[in-house]
């Protein structure tokens, strides 16, 4: 099978069709149409195997990854999903492999309403590119540069729970069965937040996802804003499932340092507190309010109980080593 039979038999599916898209695939370029009054998101990530995820990770679980972790990002600037293209780097031609993997991306992209609208196979090592466009309403993107001295810092969800799946995975940790599910599927099948990114147009003052761990990706914003954070470790979220696998220091150590979680950091003005839990609640989205930035340029604090804390793990970066 070569690449333009595997594009007409996996990807060039009959499917519904978005009204904003002119011309899909098949022709050399995509033909799309932006609504008057919104501006265009884009993003790109790229997945590759053996770095984003373990070489036995199954292909639908690398679908969903590879297209969730850009919905992600369109989440974080308070955009929703509209196209996205797709560069399929393959070692060799495995039918099985491609129609899991064409399925689960087509349950995902149908979920979210994006559409899958061109891209590129090419044979080399196993890597995923996905670059995704999305629309958010003229001058109400969510950046990472417009938060303040006194913002309260929130994060949605869970924090640490697909590090600890990615231990579980290596070998590295043990849980239960219930748990190490839960942490796998944390891992392998990462929510983005939508409906809670779109939410925070209204009132949130900085936002960014995290992918990389809550310590890296919150000092991205201290960064953008000039603000320093003081941060409340007792108060992270921790799962059930994390608390029940590793003890509560180890689990504060995850949710500080751990990546992949793809829950949505973002600060708020004290004043803005009502209408934020009044909009989050519309969304059925639960936040916690995890610390407050403060006018210390770019210096992250972290207490517990108002005493110094050190963080110990490391969280990622490519080319750190």
């Amino acid at each position: 099978m070569k690449e333009f039979d595997i594009i007409e038999r996996f990807f060039k599916q009959e499917r519904e069709s978005r009204k904003d898209v002119l011309q899909g695939i098949g022709d050399d370029c995509a033909i799309t149409r932006v609504p008057e009054g919104l501006n265009l998101a884009i993003t790109t990530d790229t997945l590759i195997s053996g770095v984003h995820f373990p070489v036995d990770t199954p292909p639908e679980a690398i679908a969903h990854k590879a297209l969730a972790v850009n919905l992600s990002d369109l989440a974080a600037m308070g955009a929703e999903p509209a196209w996205f293209s797709l560069s399929l780097s393959l070692p060799e031609v495995d039918e099985n492999w491609l129609e899991a993997f064409s399925q689960s991306l087509f349950e995902v992209s149908e979920y979210y309403s994006i559409q899958l609208i061109g891209g590129d196979t090419v044979q080399g090592p196993l890597a995923i590119t996905i670059t995704a466009q999305g629309f958010v309403p003229n001058e109400k993107a969510l950046v990472r540069s417009g938060a303040k001295p006194g913002d309260l810092v929130y994060v949605t969800g869970t924090l640490g729970d697909a590090g600890a799946g990615l231990d579980i995975k290596l070998g590295k940790l043990t849980s239960s069965e219930h748990g190490a599910n839960f942490l796998l599927n944390r891992l392998n099948y990462p929510a983005p937040r939508l409906l809670a990114g779109t939410a925070l147009r209204r009132t949130a003052s900085a936002c960014i996802d995290i992918s990389d761990g809550l310590i890296q990706d919150l000092q991205h914003i201290l960064n953008a804003s000039e603000c320093g954070a003081k941060i409340q470790v007792k108060n992270l979220p921790l799962s059930v499932a994390l608390k029940e696998t590793v003890d509560l220091e180890q689990a504060y150590q995850y949710a500080l340092s751990s990546g992949d979680d793809y829950e949505l950091l973002f600060t708020v003005n004290e004043e803005q507190k009502g209408i934020l839990e009044t909009s989050l609640a519309n969304a059925n989205m639960k936040a916690t309010c995890i610390g407050q930035l403060t006018g210390v340029k770019r210096k992250l604090e972290l207490v517990f109980d108002d005493e110094p804390y050190q963080q110990q793990g490391a969280c990622f970066e490519h080319f750190s080593a």
